[in-house]
């Protein structure tokens, strides 16, 4: 999806999605304070490959523990050695001690499990282990094409297998998943909080045989029995209000652009102004310290259209000075008005219209007419194709008083336009972020808002006349 606008940036812009998400879960879900992190909070979760690979870092950054389960041995020897995950072992007694361990020192600890995430959650059902937090990230958009690794046969049998049985490839996932939504549901019933990632894990999950995950057993377009990691945590808390994924590549490839365009985003944020940019401070105080490029030197910065707009100034500002090289800015998909997916971006919105790709497709023509370097619109990724529809752009920075006039029109463009959709669809915070922009914009614009009709309206009219009717009809029988 990214990578369709050329702005895929490594997994890097998961890592700082993920932290947002694991530090809201805690505070949503486990009632922590929003100026403390996880500290002794358990994580469990699956998948150290490209997108998957940030879990362990981030938990790390949220200051919780994390296992992640992965089959694949080489995905787990390059976290390690990137530094994003702190030990491995195939040994789920040795991995429960390191767990015990930081809990009682609340120490951040990230730890690979090289084995199958079943056989992790049989485990801490077994042995009644407490979680608090859980999702998964395996690849489940490709379920039956190796992106899951059924529990009964290793990694290499399962490549094997595709090859040579493919049928009996299918009925071992199917089993699997059967087994792991069972062991899930005896520890969401003990108190874990389990979320999806937006990884088609419960729509495989329905594919596989089991109605009983979808809110309605015909139609899982309609939602899960476990809610969406956007539908609960990320849609509510940070695209409502229209923080999203913004995101910058240094061009020049030089290390010193990349400094300076932190400490630019950095000094343009205010963490006393809310939760959301507390922790947004925080990230790109601590990003080079956190060795988070992986290839170009990108950044990638949740942020809100005012933030978008102030940062992509002073960066074209700073390029034109010749203080850093020209910078090309975009964003991730999956971002307030960039994604229609109901399965994911738009799970929470709930008026109908999470099934329609409107808002990705206005965005994406938006961003055109206003003069972006390049648009792109795009079928597929994520959760799969047929499952999502995506809008992306690009915008050179070249220092020019042109694309000055195109930061103003366009990026604002590009978030407002999300919020407009979320607040028709009557999010509360989406409304209200709506709300202060047509006050602070009132020259400018006008967002419209959505006025919330009264369902018994109409049958209170009806009813009113037809007791006007019986009395009239009443009073001309007298009469006669």
């Amino acid at each position: 999806m990214t990578a369709g606008g050329w702005m895929y940036i490594g997994p890097q812009g998961i890592v700082h999605g993920t932290y947002i998400t694991l530090l809201n879960a805690g505070r949503l879900y486990l009632n922590i304070p929003q100026d403390k992190d996880l500290g002794g909070i358990l994580y469990l979760s699956s998948g150290l490959g490209g997108m998957s690979g940030a879990q362990a870092k981030a938990v790390e950054i949220a200051g919780g523990i994390g296992v992640i389960a992965e089959v694949d041995g080489s995905r787990i020897r390059t976290r390690y050695d990137q530094g994003w995950v702190s030990r491995i072992s195939d040994n789920l007694d040795e991995i429960f001690n390191w767990v015990e361990d930081a809990r009682n020192t609340k120490r951040p600890l990230s730890i690979a499990y090289s084995g199958n995430i079943v056989d992790l959650w049989r485990y801490v059902v077994e042995n009644d282990i407490k979680v608090e937090l859980a999702s998964d990230q395996t690849s489940c958009h490709a379920v039956y094409d190796g992106g899951y690794t059924p529990f009964q046969i290793s990694f290499q049998e399962g490549r094997e297998l595709i090859k040579t049985n493919i049928q009996r490839f299918k009925d071992l996932v199917d089993e699997s998943l059967k087994d792991q939504f069972e062991l899930i549901k005896v520890m969401t019933n003990r108190g874990t909080y389990f979320w999806d990632y937006g990884n088609s894990f419960m729509k495989a999950v329905f594919d596989a045989g089991v109605d009983e995950i979808a809110k309605f057993k015909d139609n899982p377009a309609e939602g899960f029995i476990f809610p969406s990691y956007v539908e609960d945590i990320m849609g509510p808390i940070c695209f409502d209000y229209g923080y999203g994924p913004f995101r910058w590549v240094c061009l020049s490839g030089n290390e010193q652009d990349l400094d300076k365009t932190d400490q630019i985003a950095m000094n343009s944020i205010n963490p006393e102004r809310n939760a959301q940019d507390r922790d947004n401070y925080n990230w790109i105080r601590d990003a080079k310290k956190n060795n988070l490029v992986v290839g170009s030197k990108a950044r990638i910065l949740y942020a809100d259209a005012k933030e978008r707009v102030d940062i992509a100034l002073k960066f074209n500002e700073s390029v034109r000075k010749g203080e850093i090289g020209a910078i090309m800015l975009g964003r991730d998909h999956h971002d307030v008005s960039g994604t229609d997916s109901p399965f994911r971006e738009t799970s929470n919105i709930r008026d109908g219209s999470n099934v329609m790709a409107e808002m990705a497709v206005h965005c994406f023509a938006g961003n055109a007419i206003r003069g972006m370097t390049y648009v792109v619109l795009s079928n597929g990724g994520g959760v799969g194709i047929g499952k999502c529809f995506n809008g992306g752009f690009g915008l050179v920075l070249d220092g020019s008083e042109r694309v000055d006039n195109i930061i103003k029109n366009a990026i604002e463009w590009d978030v407002m336009g999300g919020i407009a959709r979320r607040s028709w669809a009557r999010n509360t915070n989406a409304f209200e972020t709506a709300y202060n922009w047509n006050i602070e914009n009132e020259n400018r614009g006008h967002l419209t808002l959505p006025f919330i009709a009264d369902d018994n309206y109409i049958e209170n009219i009806i009813d009113s006349y037809l007791k006007t009717q019986k009395r009239n009809e009443k009073n001309i029988k007298i009469r006669e």
